[in-house]
């Protein structure tokens, strides 16, 4: 039996989340058509134990396969993409592949390359979008001071850096092989909740006497894009897609850190608002680049599932995975159709021309 007694510190705890859920992963998923159902007690309950003290289910989640599984080779080289910016013929994000990146992933699936290229294009993305998180008190005070001047300069700052992040996830082509990803690492990175192969959910052995049900790791569990929605006034849909309530969802799945900010933002003045009420033309132009910018990264990942997930579901017919159950995504759900309805209301938080 594993123990949690002597990880002093949250980044030793973090380690062991993320450790403890690729053994997971690996035990449930790694032989095939033998699913496993029961998760033994030697690993289940220093997980449960290590999640309940960090707050965070006990399945992989995005904050450890993309936040938390990497380091840099050189402790001393570059990390972020302003090195791709500035020496674009050395840069770890070139023609040579991800081994000659200055960074690396602690723990690998099988798949090669495929899910170095995956975590790490993911946490790329979101350091260029996390780097505008810096202006958002910025924002608040320029609203409540009624400073349309300070506002439209954040506003524009928030909108390059979002701009920066979709070139960034414009590399995943680069580094993603779409055949491995779906027959190989999408398996790795799904959950026991809304999974055909896994009805009931998983057993903790040693924990719980019914099983569980907890969604893989996706996307919609990063909390730098809600934040975002919140920040601009963007509401999603509450049709049959249930976007709201499963954004909602998976908020449950981030770093309670991540989730308290998230609700601070929520209790803020509301930027939309005042842009509406100002009535100035040039300052809806600026939020409306801002908006914009979101969906054009929502349109790109819905074209990277659509090549990544839908049209290799088509290729592998001969596959015994059930067929409604290939184009849902790591979380559970019709990934289309979540991301559509995602995009459309996105989209539909442009302001109108006065």
């Amino acid at each position: 039996m594993l123990s949690i007694n002597d990880l002093q510190g949250h980044k030793l705890q973090r380690l062991a989340h993320l450790v403890l859920g690729y053994i997971t992963m690996a035990y449930v998923w790694g032989r095939g058509d033998d699913v496993r159902k029961v998760l033994p007690s030697n690993i289940a309950v220093p997980y449960c134990n290590i999640s309940e003290k960090l707050g965070l289910p006990p399945i992989l989640v995005y904050a450890d396969c993309v936040l938390a599984n990497w380091k840099k080779k050189d402790p001393s080289g570059y990390v972020n993409s302003d090195y791709i910016k500035s020496e674009r013929s050395t840069c770890y994000l070139d023609q040579k592949g991800v081994s000659h990146w200055n960074m690396d992933i602690l723990f690998s699936f099988p798949g090669g390359d495929c899910g170095k290229g995956f975590f790490l294009i993911s946490l790329l993305v979101e350091i260029e979008a996390a780097s505008a998180i810096k202006v958002i008190p910025t924002i608040f005070k320029a609203v409540q001071n009624q400073d349309r001047d300070t506002l439209q300069k954040a506003l524009g700052d928030i909108t390059s850096c979002l701009q920066r992040a979709l070139e960034v996830f414009g590399q995943i082509h680069k580094y993603v092989d779409p055949r491995l990803f779906f027959t190989v690492l999408r398996i790795y990175l799904s959950g026991w909740k809304g999974n055909a192969k896994l009805p009931e959910g998983l057993l903790y052995e040693g924990v719980w006497d019914t099983p569980k049900m907890f969604a893989g790791g996706s996307a919609a569990q990063s909390s730098i894009f809600q934040c975002f929605d919140v920040l601009l006034g963007i509401q999603h849909s509450s049709d049959e897609a249930s976007s709201a309530e499963f954004l909602q969802e998976m908020r449950t799945y981030m770093p309670p850190a991540h989730q308290k900010f998230l609700h601070s933002l929520e209790s803020k003045c509301s930027v939309r608002e005042f842009v509406l009420s100002e009535g100035d033309d040039n300052l809806q132009a600026i939020y409306n680049k801002c908006v914009d910018a979101m969906v054009s990264l929502r349109k790109y990942h819905l074209n990277i599932v659509a090549k990544y997930i839908v049209i290799q579901s088509k290729k592998t017919q001969s596959s015994e995975e059930p067929s409604e159950a290939v184009n849902k995504g790591t979380g559970g759900t019709d990934v289309m159709k979540f991301l559509k309805s995602v995009r459309d209301t996105t989209k539909a938080s442009l302001l109108k021309k006065m």
